[in-house]
């Protein structure tokens, strides 16, 4: 059995796994009583770029059927 531990559909999976882990902790910090603003902007800024990155290799996986 042959698999591809750098598959892409592996790969989205562990994106999504660690922009899920990001939402959790971004909340995390949010409901703290002296949240680091430094830390939550770096942390939004890193989900932002694993939703791009999530949503480039959807787009890979599944492109768009011409009309």
């Amino acid at each position: 059995m042959n698999t591809n531990l750098h598959s892409l559909p592996r790969h989205l999976i562990e994106l999504r796994i660690e922009h899920g882990d990001l939402d959790g902790l971004i909340d995390q910090v949010t409901l703290s009583l002296t949240p680091d603003e430094l830390m939550l902007r770096r942390l939004k800024k890193r989900r932002l770029l694993l939703k791009d990155l999530i949503s480039r290799i959807e787009a890979e996986l599944d492109p768009p059927q011409p009309a």
